[in-house]
């Protein structure tokens, strides 16, 4: 498997580069952004590890850019950054997963992994509708009232999945399971990040599906607000 790392720090950049070669990985180092970027578009690597602070062009121009010029390329970006409007900006910026830094050999490679089995799978077809809420399973695309939402791969997956279990409560367990496919050891609010980016996709378009939080436990879709008592 060919993996592009864009890494300024080179310290860090031969760090992970050994240890995914150790892993059977091919890894491409890019120092820069505009390095980075040039070799995402060539369209020949099966992920990318993208830092956000580098020279020349953010991580975040990488995955906009990568992905208005339609690059599928699964996307992990490696941020010290820790709250979560960042985390929300790298989402929106096409990015398919993140991690902070500093982080664990072990999980990088499993989220790799992760992101190499789910690009591996093949399309599922039908269609999926919850009020105005369209999901097509054909062309990976969700609609409210006929209007396309702007959806990551990953996001588009956490929808489908709350979908296709509309009105059943999911834990972020089972989610981080089903969407990330590894058992994440220690507190991580990833779900609550791609969730709250759902909800505010949804509710911009005025969708009547709505994401209910359960309290302790974790979400489900509905149809409509949920009734008071």
């Amino acid at each position: 498997m060919r993996v592009l790392l864009v890494e300024d720090n080179l310290e860090i950049a031969e760090s992970v580069r050994a240890m995914l070669s150790r892993r059977k990985f091919a890894v491409d180092v890019a120092p820069d952004g505009d390095l980075g970027l040039e070799y995402l578009l060539r369209g020949t690597y099966d992920v990318a590890i993208v830092d956000v602070m580098l020279p020349k062009r953010d991580g975040f121009s990488i995955c906009r850019t990568a992905r208005a010029e339609g690059i599928t390329t699964p996307l992990l970006v490696l941020t010290a950054r820790d709250a979560v409007e960042d985390r929300i900006r790298g989402l929106d910026a096409g990015a398919d997963d993140y991690l902070i830094k500093p982080f664990v050999d072990d999980e990088l490679a499993a989220r790799l992994r992760a992101l190499l089995r789910r690009a591996e799978r093949p399309p599922q077809t039908g269609a999926l509708a919850i009020g105005t809420l369209t999901v097509d399973l054909s062309s990976r695309v969700a609609s409210v009232a006929g209007k396309a939402l702007e959806l990551g791969s990953t996001e588009f997956r956490l929808l489908e999945f709350l979908a296709r279990n509309r009105g059943m409560t999911l834990t972020r367990a089972q989610i981080l399971e089903k969407i990330w496919e590894y058992d994440f050891q220690g507190s991580s609010n990833i779900v609550d990040v791609y969730v709250s980016q759902l909800r505010r996709k949804l509710r911009t378009r005025g969708s009547t599906a709505t994401i209910v939080t359960v309290w302790g436990v974790g979400y489900k879709l509905v149809e409509g607000l949920p009734k008071a008592g």
